[in-house]
């Protein structure tokens, strides 16, 4: 793979490589394809942000049987998804992913944080690898891929995003997977075409249906909370209930 000038200037000063990985198909491709770009491996750190009872099963021993070895940091939330959506009263949306910046983005970067406090050889420089791809979305299509994170580069520290496999698809994805002898987390072969959330805010009707017959009793958990707070996973209001329902009968 091409590693931009501006990464292995960081790479070839010292810094620490951090793979943000969701033990989804993208973050193992990338894995993958980082270590085989020759960069060291005491620079290079996996940060998993684990969701607890509404993540995939077996997301972290999966993670760890496909990561080489490198070490693994888990980020854990302040409060739980559930706990988070019952203080507010609802449920996050496309427009309002309160649970990527509770759940996902803020434990990842404080655990960073703590990472670096406590490595002075990496001297405050830290490449924060993230496996968003272009094909996947309009918005993620035009994101740079390498930029200043602002908010992580403080006096002392200096913080690079950048997205390693911005430009691969997503039969590239699987190659990859495959070419590296691995196999993707078990959820793929059972029918979801993502892995986040189990029942996610930006799931296809498709994944919604296939995630209620993966994981029926966390389903429950949704639809009563649903009926708890009076809103609906589901951005259109509909509830996830009445959704699945539909699905059956069509």
């Amino acid at each position: 793979m091409r590693i931009p000038a501006d990464i292995t200037d960081m790479i070839e000063r010292g810094a620490l490589v951090a793979i943000n990985h969701s033990g989804g198909k993208d973050s193992q491709a990338m894995t993958i394809r980082l270590v085989e770009a020759g960069i060291p491996h005491d620079q290079l750190l996996i940060v998993h942000a684990t969701l607890g009872e509404v993540e995939w099963p077996g997301t972290i021993s999966h993670i760890r049987k496909t990561t080489f070895g490198l070490p693994l940091v888990i980020a854990r939330p302040r409060r739980s998804f559930f706990e988070m959506v019952r203080a507010r009263g609802m449920f996050p949306s496309p427009r309002y992913r309160q649970c990527t910046s509770d759940q996902k983005r803020g434990p990842i970067e404080r655990e960073l944080r703590r990472y670096l406090a406590a490595n002075p050889r990496f001297a405050g420089r830290i490449v924060s690898a993230m496996g968003m791809r272009a094909e996947e979305s309009a918005a993620r299509r035009i994101r740079p891929v390498v930029s200043r994170n602002a908010r992580g580069s403080v006096a002392g520290r200096t913080w690079i995003d950048w997205l390693p496999i911005h430009g691969l698809t997503r039969r590239e994805v699987f190659h990859t997977i495959a070419a590296a002898g691995q196999e993707p987390h078990w959820a793929y072969g059972r029918g979801m075409s993502r892995l986040s959330c189990s029942f996610c805010i930006m799931s296809s009707l498709a994944d919604l249906q296939c995630a209620a017959r993966l994981r029926p009793d966390l389903l429950s958990t949704y639809i009563a909370l649903e009926d708890e707070i009076g809103h609906t996973l589901r951005s259109d209001g509909t509830s996830l209930r009445e959704t699945l329902d539909r699905l059956e009968a069509a």
